[in-house]
């Protein structure tokens, strides 16, 4: 179904937002970490978190998998951060069968193979095109920020599976409805919420716009490895994981990025394998609407 595809094929090639998904290294769950406060876990990730270039460009190699589909592609990035990310997908011999670029506060979409494109701001994107999320977490997640952190804002710090964690300071009612939407669940001995209280526990977190930040440290690198965000208000899940990275021109960045994207009656997850990454610009993203072209139905 056409509309169907390129709904997913979207919403994963504009989220390009040290855990993965290979299993930890054996003994890490054995570990013996020292307890380490909210604040110094802060500053740890801060310290990490390195300069953010103003340019990024990369090759991917991206799968995605939905209930009831999945695909393997080849696509170009290019990123000027705050400003634009533009991607190009080539599946196949280079010919290149769509195109995207994400604003601040618009996106437009080509489909080459059907001669068809869109355009409209970001609230328009939305509600077209579903799970969608904007050009901050896009630059955060290959940039392999911890995404939304606000060293201003309250959070627990705590140790789960050889790794350090840091969870925004929401009451414990919403933190355990962030859990139980989470993949994996990972709350030691943790009993799910009965549905009806899961329902109600959401409509209330609804009422207060609720976020719950869920994020994993890695205790060598002192990096985030794994962000969750649960929008509990509209019943929203993201999920990124970075299980690989290397340095260009000094900096770390993650070269493997796991990711999914949960909603009610839609779930997508995605790989990308990122390389041939280059930190300088200034960088051409080119996009023209050839004539022919007819807007989406």
């Amino acid at each position: 179904m056409r509309y169907a595809r390129g709904t997913i094929l979207l919403s994963l090639v504009v989220f390009l937002s040290a855990c993965g998904t290979r299993k930890p290294a054996q003994g890490t769950k054995a570990r013996n970490l020292e307890p380490r406060n909210t604040a110094e876990l802060l500053a740890a990730l801060a310290n990490g978190a390195g300069v953010s270039p103003h340019y990024y460009s990369a090759k991917a190699e991206i799968s995605y998998r939905t209930p009831d589909d999945g695909k393997n592609f080849k696509a170009h990035l290019r990123l000027v951060k705050d400003s634009a990310a533009w991607i190009s997908v080539v599946p196949a011999l280079g010919i290149e069968v769509a195109r995207a670029m994400l604003t601040t506060d618009s996106l437009i979409f080509m489909d080459k193979l059907h001669d068809t494109f869109w355009r409209g701001d970001t609230a328009e994107a939305r509600k077209r095109f579903g799970m969608l999320p904007g050009l901050d977490l896009l630059q955060e997640a290959l940039l392999g920020k911890p995404i939304g952190i606000d060293p201003a804002d309250k959070y627990r710090s705590d140790r789960e599976d050889g790794m350090y964690t840091l969870t925004s300071k929401e009451k414990r009612k919403f933190l355990r409805a962030a859990e139980d939407l989470s993949p994996g669940d990972t709350l030691p001995n943790d009993r799910d919420m009965r549905e009806k209280k899961l329902e109600r526990t959401l409509r209330k977190a609804g009422k207060r716009e609720a976020m719950v930040y869920k994020y994993w440290i890695d205790p060598d690198s002192m990096r985030a490895c794994r962000v969750s965000i649960s929008n509990l208000a509209h019943d929203r899940m993201a999920d990124v994981r970075y299980s690989e990275w290397a340095n260009f021109d000094g900096v770390p960045l993650p070269t493997v990025v796991t990711l999914s994207l949960s909603a009610p009656g839609q779930t997508v997850s995605g790989n990308l394998r990122l390389d041939r990454i280059q930190l300088n610009g200034p960088l051409n993203l080119p996009f023209r609407i050839p004539d022919k072209f007819k807007p989406m139905e």
